[in-house]
């Protein structure tokens, strides 16, 4: 069984280590062990999108991730239908801040009633500030993720703004995974 020591290291360092391991292997087993609960989501994250089996145990405060994988394991295929919105500021647009805001507000609904809804929307920089608590935006962006939308929000923006804490809506991404999204969609919306 081979093992990943990525303890101290900062996301999205254990993910890529784990899938530079996982993509020399053929089939069998690796454990990656982490110290903090974001490198532990992100890497059973990795597992679930690679369709690896994989088991959570925790120790001394550090988690197991024991991934299993298969002998044929299908690769992610572009959905050329598909699309990525990456949210990149609180407003939309320069000029009046207070308008900005208005328009994204706006912006959030309307995307909520269009077809087809996106696969992803992704909240980066400012951005994140929208899927916290106190948003004006956020019912909206809780609707799309009710319809199906999966709502990712960088890690590294929300541990900057300091607002993990406040996080409503998603789950927290890091920069290998948001551009593993971005790669495998037909097209990539950007918006800020």
């Amino acid at each position: 069984m081979k093992e990943i020591d990525a303890r101290g290291l900062v996301c999205p360092q254990p993910v890529i280590l784990t899938k530079k391991a996982l993509e020399e292997m053929t089939e069998g087993e690796l454990v990656t062990i982490v110290d903090n609960v974001t490198a532990k989501e992100n890497v059973s994250r990795l597992a679930e999108n690679l369709d690896c089996k994989y088991e959570i145990s925790d120790e001394k405060g550090c988690h197991y991730i024991k991934i299993k994988k298969a002998a044929v394991v299908q690769k992610q295929k572009i959905n050329d239908d598909s699309i990525v919105i990456v949210i990149t500021a609180d407003k939309l647009g320069q000029g009046a801040e207070e308008l900005g805001k208005v328009l994204m507000k706006s912006y959030t609904y309307a995307l909520t009633e269009t077809t087809p809804l996106p696969k992803a929307v992704i909240f980066m920089n400012s951005g994140v500030k929208l899927t916290v608590e106190g948003s004006e935006a956020l019912e909206n962006i809780k609707k799309l993720e009710s319809s199906g939308v999966e709502i990712i929000n960088c890690g590294t923006c929300l541990d900057f703004y300091q607002l993990k804490d406040k996080l409503q809506v998603g789950i927290v991404g890091n920069m290998y995974s948001i551009i593993e999204k971005m790669n495998s969609a037909g097209k990539v919306v950007n918006i800020g």
